[in-house]
């Protein structure tokens, strides 16, 4: 009798091994069709996005293709207005016999008019010579042409290291440097009608140099205004 009872005991001892072995089976099985079921969505979504981006040329930055060429051309058609733009102002530059004072360049922020200071201003005065008016004159009708009207335009002001000495109203190269480029900008808004929105300025002291500050040539050359046609990516950054 005893030995009866052991075996019943060990036969029922061992019967919930397979029923949980049926469950972690089960559970496995159920886990497996869950990630089957996630691998065929995540398929499917690739290849949606895959047919769409085919069909209306989605770039990785998330423009389109027709847009990026759109923007190619226009940044190339603004490089071409800017280099005709300067053309235009050299053979005036030339004609008037400033070609040593006033400088064209075409930059990555667009085209910079640089006249040194003496061709507006006297020394560590802030008001428009006369004679200077002309030249203002000039870019202005070049900047209203139908091929810029809509281009955005930053007057600089800059210095050279020198302090303030003789001028009392400019504390220092700070004050001189922004009430020029002001004076410039008001000129171009106020007498030659250039609209206001299309136009801002600063004041950069000694601060942006382009070139040391350690001879008087060097500090002439820094002693300048700086009319700047931004280009497209420039403006954008510009406050609306």
């Amino acid at each position: 009798m005893r030995r009866r009872r052991r075996r019943d005991v060990d036969h029922d001892s061992g019967a919930w091994l397979i029923t949980y072995s049926d469950l972690v089976t089960l559970l496995l099985c159920f886990f497996i069709l869950l990630f089957s079921f996630s691998e065929i969505d995540a398929q499917k979504f690739r290849s949606i996005m895959s047919s769409f981006q085919g069909a209306v040329g989605v770039l990785e930055s998330g423009k389109t293709l027709e847009q990026d060429d759109d923007l190619e051309l226009e940044s190339e058609s603004l490089e071409e207005d800017l280099e005709r733009l300067k053309e235009l102002l050299e053979e005036y530059v030339d004609s008037i016999g400033l070609s040593d004072e006033i400088l064209l360049t075409v930059e990555e922020r667009g085209l910079v008019i640089r006249l040194m200071d003496k061709v507006l201003f006297d020394s560590g005065k802030a008001d428009l010579r006369p004679d200077s008016m002309e030249i203002l004159d000039a870019i202005s009708d070049i900047l209203d042409m139908d091929e810029f009207r809509e281009r955005l335009i930053k007057i600089e002001g800059h210095t050279d290291t020198d302090p303030i000495i003789y001028a009392e109203e400019f504390p220092t190269n700070w004050e001189l440097s922004s009430i020029r480029s002001s004076n410039v900008l008001r000129y171009l808004v106020e007498e030659q009608g250039i609209q206001g929105h299309r136009i801002s300025l600063a004041g950069y002291s000694y601060y942006r140099p382009i070139a040391p500050n350690d001879t008087l040539e060097n500090k002439a050359k820094n002693r300048r205004v700086d009319i700047v046609i931004l280009g497209a990516t420039y403006e954008d950054m510009e406050p609306k």
